[in-house]
């Protein structure tokens, strides 16, 4: 996903497809961590950075950064400079290799949510509310963080996992 420069057009492009390669939901998964306070626009904007410096959304690269590292992530130039959220993307990268061996990887994990009825009709139901609320409880007890309902809710919309029909 972040290999093009436009990251408001590629994730605007991406939003609402079925989702199943693990890096890209983690992509996806960063930009939802950084979203929170900001514009969809802005955190999405910032994919081509968070490629760069997320070392391409490889999970095993990730959580080798280090203390310096995340450090000088905090002072860049070009990020969100929020160390919180900095921080939660090394959490989430940990907590994703933790799902093994029950899940093969994130898509895994995330698809294990979908219901049989998974089209939400109009604006977001309470039916998407509850398995979001459902899926970041899940998460959080997994070690995940920065992984909210709302958050968790449009990372399922946005995947495809759950579809959003007007």
């Amino acid at each position: 996903m972040a290999d093009k420069v436009n990251g408001v057009a590629l994730y605007h492009s991406l939003f609402g497809t079925q989702i199943h390669d693990s890096r890209v939901l983690f992509e996806m998964l960063t930009v939802n961590v950084f979203q929170p306070g900001l514009n969809w626009r802005v955190a999405a904007s910032k994919i081509p950075v968070f490629d760069k410096v997320f070392k391409h959304f490889d999970v095993n690269e990730i959580v080798k950064l280090n203390e310096a590292d995340l450090e000088a992530l905090e002072a860049h130039p070009e990020m969100i400079r929020n160390p919180r959220k900095i921080r939660a993307v090394v959490q989430n990268a940990r907590a994703t290799i933790d799902l093994s061996p029950e899940f093969k990887d994130l898509a895994d994990y995330l698809w294990s949510f979908k219901p049989k009825d998974d089209v939400v009709k109009g604006t977001l139901t309470q039916d998407s509310k509850t398995l979001g609320a459902e899926v970041a409880k899940d998460m959080k007890k997994r070690g995940f963080t920065f992984v909210g309902p709302t958050t968790m809710e449009l990372l399922l919309i946005g995947s495809g996992i759950l579809k959003h029909e007007d």
